[in-house]
């Protein structure tokens, strides 16, 4: 991940830094777009990225976890540490990019489309050295998320968060760790 995607920022008019990088694929025929989701990946593809998923999921040995991930495509540095029901895309996992040392927490998930109304947007999810996501983390499509950037539990990210900044909170925002109790 380039540090400059990862730092600059989301214009104040415009839309999040991520949908720059997405691609996005119109829904033909006047339907919302996951109706037609066997014409963008493989059923059968999608029925095996599945069954892997749901034992990097359940499995409690992080190796194995790694191994999985390696098997669907995802680009896992060492020392990765996947939690508990934790889940890779399960139609996309081959664009999520792990930096060494990341913790995703329990219960996270980390998507690389959205079927929406009127077209599906794909986009690589990359999460940099030492990155840490917490319980129940949720990231969007074309997310970068910095090297030694913490990601609070229970945030939705679905923005860029820069290197070494902790966010927290639905849309995760910045926060002041250096702030006094008074």
């Amino acid at each position: 991940m380039s540090s400059d995607d990862a730092n600059r920022p989301a214009s104040e008019d415009g839309p999040p830094a991520r949908y720059d990088r997405l691609e996005r694929h119109a829904t033909p025929g006047g339907h919302n777009s996951l109706r037609y989701w066997t014409d963008a990946k493989s059923p059968l593809t999608v029925a095996v990225n599945y069954l892997v998923v749901w034992l990097i999921r359940i499995s409690p040995s992080l190796r194995l976890k790694t191994r999985l991930l390696r098997l669907l495509g995802a680009t896992v540095g060492d020392g990765v540490s996947w939690g508990l029901e934790a889940t890779p895309d399960v139609f996309w996992p081959e664009r999520i990019t792990l930096g060494d040392d990341v913790i995703v927490g329990y219960d996270s998930v980390l998507l690389c489309h959205e079927f929406l109304q009127d077209e599906y947007r794909l986009g690589d999810i990359v999460v940099g050295d030492r990155a840490m996501l917490g319980a129940n983390v949720t990231v969007l499509p074309g997310v970068h998320i910095g090297a030694d950037a913490q990601v609070a539990a229970n945030s939705l990210v679905a923005d860029d968060v820069p290197a070494g900044v902790t966010v927290a909170g639905v849309p995760a925002k910045p926060v002041d760790r250096d702030e006094k109790d008074d």
